[in-house]
């Protein structure tokens, strides 16, 4: 495996929302940008409804949960990682109160074992109109 320090971008997850890579190899390890749920064909936030002025008004944190994991493992995936070589997850959500009983049962079915170190905190926002954050790190 090579341990080039580079930049990793690929279209099988949402576009990055400024100027920043999906995630960057260092040595033996691989540093994830912070990945939301947007789908990567079209940008749409899963679960995400809005009133007709555009305002959110209610999400699924649900299926919010299960994008962002799949775009996690997408950006894994091309930068030749895997699942199973995640060592670190930092978890931001727009409420906790709400969400992370949710999200710990959904981490739970990705995560059955042990699984990687974790942090989870709550934000006020995020620059996407989401409810969820993944920044991940791995090994290569």
């Amino acid at each position: 495996m090579e341990s080039d320090d580079r930049a990793i971008s690929t279209s099988a997850a949402p576009p990055p929302v400024g100027a920043y890579p999906h995630a960057r190899r260092a040595g033996g390890l691989l540093f994830l940008s912070g990945l939301g749920p947007r789908d990567p064909a079209d940008g749409d936030i899963p679960g995400l409804r809005r009133d007709d002025q555009g305002r959110v008004v209610d999400y699924d944190i649900e299926a919010q949960c299960h994008a962002v994991f799949r775009n996690v493992k997408s950006v894994l995936e091309a930068a030749g990682s895997g699942w199973d070589r995640l060592v670190d997850i930092t978890v931001f959500l727009t409420d906790i109160e709400r969400d992370f009983d949710t999200f710990n049962r959904i981490y739970r079915d990705y995560f059955p074992g042990e699984g990687p170190c974790r942090t989870t905190v709550e934000v006020n926002r995020l620059p996407t109109p989401i409810a969820i954050e993944l920044k991940c790190i791995a090994t290569l």
